[in-house]
């Protein structure tokens, strides 16, 4: 059981299905409403990572991700498969328990984390499914309310860029075994400079586009959050490349991405300014 909670990417999978109850409960869901959210986000974050360690696993085996409980051996792959099945079946049949519509977002927003676990992860157009998936839990989140009002664009797009942000600050950690296992996806074609670079910039963009999207002037508590996004992209930024100069995996651009996007949210529920 140990090796199946690892093999589900537990860190990032805390840190979503907590953004989408925070999320949930800023757009004023009642109790049973945030943990039907919860739940549909839980369970596909679970299929999503499950079927990103099994897809992985032979390039995971030869580069000797150890970290790797499928790899290692630490947990069957048959396992894994049917509980990646088991979690997005339920990611479904959760979600069609609020709306419809609702539930196509979060379909759509499992099948694009999907396929870039296969077949999109090795392309130029890498960080699409990011940017979709990303941009679907909102929009699943405001739809799921009573009534399905529509998602504000600003609220969208914030999520896509804090997407795209995401899979450069994802990759990092992993360029050179990616390169040992020919995956080549926009982050690789970009290099460890131009990948930084873009993390930076499209973590700051989300942050600004969720400070200045909603109707009226941004507040100081606003502003003060986009310049703790910089702080904090940047300090990740110095530390990664103090970890790879040390010859350790650069993990922090990552953490980094996880804490700013608690931080906008943290913003957005208490600015009472969602939908």
């Amino acid at each position: 059981m140990l090796g199946l909670v690892r093999a589900s990417h537990p860190e990032p999978t805390a840190a979503v299905t907590t953004v989408a109850a925070l999320l949930a409960a800023g757009t004023g869901h009642q109790p049973h409403g945030i943990a039907t959210v919860a739940i549909t986000v839980a369970a596909s974050q679970f299929a999503v990572g499950w079927t990103n360690d099994l897809v992985d696993a032979d390039r995971d085996a030869l580069v000797g991700r150890a970290d790797k409980p499928v790899a290692a051996g630490l947990v069957s792959r048959r396992l894994v498969a049917v509980a990646a099945t088991l979690a997005a079946i339920t990611t479904v049949a959760v979600a069609l328990t609020t709306d419809p519509v609702a539930a196509l977002w979060a379909t759509i927003g499992l099948v694009s984390a999907l396929l870039y676990d296969w077949p999109l992860k090795s392309t130029a157009i890498s960080v699409l499914p990011y940017a979709i998936s990303f941009g679907a839990l909102p929009a699943f989140v405001v739809l799921a309310l009573p009534g399905a009002p529509a998602p504000p664009f600003w609220l969208v797009a914030a999520a896509a860029l804090l997407g795209a942000g995401a899979h450069f600050a994802n990759v990092l950690p992993d360029f050179a075994d990616d390169a040992r296992t020919g995956v080549r996806g926009l982050p690789h074609r970009l290099g460890p400079a131009g990948s930084r670079l873009a993390a930076v910039g499209l973590l700051v963009a989300a942050t600004g586009t969720l400070v200045l999207g909603p109707p009226g002037p941004p507040s100081g508590v606003g502003l003060a959050t986009v310049a703790a996004a910089l702080m904090i992209t940047a300090s990740a930024w110095y530390a990664g490349r103090s970890a790879e100069r040390a010859g350790v995996r650069p993990v922090a651009a990552f953490r980094a991405m996880m804490l700013v996007a608690l931080i906008d949210v943290v913003l957005l529920v208490t600015s009472g300014r969602l939908v």
